[in-house]
């Protein structure tokens, strides 16, 4: 019998794809029992068309029989089978789909759900295989055909017996190697986590006999070996369920299991969108933060499934960075797949599902602000920080997508708020946004800078992640209202005019001696002035320019060479002894005041939290004052 061979084009198609298109071997299965599937559907769904209802899905199945000895795995439906034209034109051309063409041949017709689009999954077959053949039996037809080929070299076609219709598949699979291990594929516990794994809701039964063993009867420690067959997937999606049969239980449980997570979801989002793009998604927001989701050995991404067969395992493009904790799948019939079934060939399709679940994740996010206060402030407390980083992100492009959704600790409240609850609480006359940064929520409430703000009764956002002022900076304005750093050169609070007039006064008055100051500090400060903000403290430091002293300390704990440092201005208390101190010892000991001002500077880097330049001197400066 003359072997045929393959077009030049499917030659080369079949080495790359044997070579390189499929990231793991392991999917072949995947493949074939997809193209399984396939086949009971066109039957099935040929059978609705004709009238013929003498078939149901009931009288379907798909069976897997390894045999180790013979190093042999077969793969055998009882759907549709191939002519022998037909499995010339499918097999014999690589990428010529029958299930697309029988698609377009029903799209009119049925609304027919087919999984394999593009036909070429079979030829995974070769990537695990020395020799496939394949025996098929169209449905109605008495002849059966063999087809078979070794690779690249070509293939045979011949008559042959098979009792009834449908498909048998058997791969002689490539002797073991140190980098492969083809004999797993045999075994019955990889065969059942492969199917697990990729294929647990196709909607045939998967079906193969599995050994167990049994207590001999008449005897207390014989056991024999039994072998009896069994359904490998559950073939039924919780996602494609109706929502009134499920209840919290089963989508808890099903979380647990599918993501390895001991506690409950914090909220559960289970939507079916029909349209231009058709997909069912269920998503999960996690009750609490993995363990490593703050680090890079995180990996973002939802599963993705094409009418129950899993393509993906992450598909990161599902999700925005700022919604990385999202946890889930989406499973579409839409979406159209390349030949490897791992990358999308139409990404405008996954970009639009991309999109909705983007909306749909936000409003379910701001329902439980709304509804639930106390679980989104524990949400929050996980994953507040990756919603302030979006916002930062990519110079701000996305900060209009979560600035709804970010908190801060309120300085009146006790507790976090948003940004919108804020305005909606500023006084009439209020210009900005006011917010102070530190370490903590206690520290920040004891800096001097706060005091002014406090005491007109101002409310005041603390900002202790790292990220939040960047992001603030970023955003820059809400509701029309810009933000304030409370250690802002210049809070813009409205003064009486006798206030005004009392403070240029004092302010000329010690012009001369805040000079000195300044000349005594150089370039550690841009200058040195009198403030108004302050009420007990005598010093503090602020800063002019976008660069605060916070993000000086952020910028600088970074592993980079070069330094930066904002530009500071020491701000003496008008209101404090301590000027009238100043003022007299300038006229008496102009080089006593330099001293003093490098002593207040250090005080004011220690209310900061930075490092003093030289605790030696400060030290020593401190024990001189005492014994004067």
């Amino acid at each position: 019998m003359a072997k045929k061979q393959f077009k030049a084009e499917s030659k080369r198609l079949l080495d790359l794809m044997i070579n390189s298109i499929y990231t793991h071997k392991e999917i072949f299965l995947r493949e074939l029992i997809s193209n399984a599937s396939d086949a009971i559907d066109k039957l099935y769904y040929r059978s609705l068309t004709e009238g013929n209802t003498g078939l149901s899905r009931d009288d379907f199945s798909i069976r897997l029989e390894p045999d180790k000895e013979a190093r042999t795995l077969k793969i055998i439906d009882n759907g549709m089978g191939m002519t022998k034209e037909e499995l010339e034109k499918n097999l014999g051309t690589i990428a010529k789909s029958g299930s697309l063409d029988f698609k377009t041949e029903m799209e009119k017709k049925e609304d027919v759900d087919i999984i394999g689009q593009f036909g070429v999954g079979f030829y995974s077959a070769f990537m695990v295989s020395d020799k496939v053949t394949v025996v098929s039996k169209a449905y109605g037809e008495d002849v059966a055909y063999e087809w078979e080929s070794t690779g690249a070299d070509g293939y045979t076609i011949k008559d042959c017996e098979k009792e009834g219709n449908g498909t048998e598949i058997t791969l002689l699979l490539k002797a073991d190697t140190e980098d492969e291990n083809y004999s797993q594929y045999l075994e019955t516990y990889q065969i059942k986590n492969l199917i697990n794994k990729y294929s647990d809701y196709i909607r045939y039964p998967i079906q193969m006999m599995v050994e167990h063993q049994k207590l001999k009867e008449g005897t207390e420690n014989e056991y024999e070996t039994y072998s009896e067959l069994e359904t490998l997937n559950s073939m039924i999606p919780l996602w494609k369920k109706n929502k009134s049969e499920l209840k919290d239980e089963d989508y808890n449980q099903f979380y647990k299991e599918k993501f390895y997570d001991f506690t409950d979801p914090a909220k559960v989002i289970h939507t079916n969108v029909e349209g231009v793009v058709s997909y069912t998604a269920l998503l999960f927001i996690p009750g609490q933060a993995p363990y490593n989701y703050y680090t890079k050995e995180f990996e973002k991404g939802l599963q993705l499934y094409s009418s129950g067969v899993l393509i993906m395992e992450k598909c990161a493009d599902l999700l925005p960075d700022y919604f990385s904790f999202v946890r889930g799948l989406v499973d579409s019939q839409d979406l159209s797949l390349n030949i490897s079934r791992e990358m999308l060939q139409h990404d405008r399709q996954l970009k639009a599902i991309a999109q909705r679940l983007e909306k749909k994740i936000k409003s379910e996010l701001l329902s439980m602000l709304n509804t639930d206060r106390e679980k989104y402030v524990e949400f929050f407390k996980n994953f507040g920080l990756q919603l302030k980083f979006g916002m930062y992100d990519k110079f701000g492009a996305n900060k209009d997508a979560v600035k709804d959704l970010v908190m801060f600790y309120s300085s009146s409240e006790k507790a976090l708020v948003t940004l919108s609850e804020y305005v909606s609480r500023m006084k009439p006359d209020q210009k900005y946004i006011y917010f102070a940064s530190g370490e903590s929520t206690d520290k920040i409430d004891k800096l001097p800078q706060t005091e002014l703000l406090k005491d007109k009764g101002y409310e005041i956002l603390y900002l202790t992640d790292d990220v939040d002022e960047f992001a603030l900076q970023m955003l820059h304005t809400f509701e029309e209202k810009e933000f304030k750093s409370v250690s802002s050169d210049d809070l813009e609070i409205e003064e009486s005019k006798e206030e005004k007039e009392a403070a240029e006064k004092q302010a000329e008055e010690s012009k001369d001696m805040l000079e000195c100051m300044k000349e005594a500090l150089g370039d550690k400060v841009a200058e040195v002035r009198l403030s108004q903000r302050l009420k007990s403290h005598p010093v503090c430091l602020t800063a002019k320019g976008g660069l605060s002293i916070e993000m000086e300390k952020v910028l600088n704990s970074m592993p980079v060479d070069q330094k930066i440092q904002a530009e500071r201005v020491l701000e003496i208390n008008a209101k404090h002894p301590i000027l009238e101190t100043l003022n007299k010892v300038y006229g008496e000991d102009k080089e006593a005041v330099k001293k003093y001002a490098k002593l207040l500077y250090d005080q004011a880097l220690l209310i900061e939290g930075l490092p003093v330049e030289d605790p030696v001197a400060f030290s020593n400066a401190v024990c001189e004052l005492m014994t004067k």
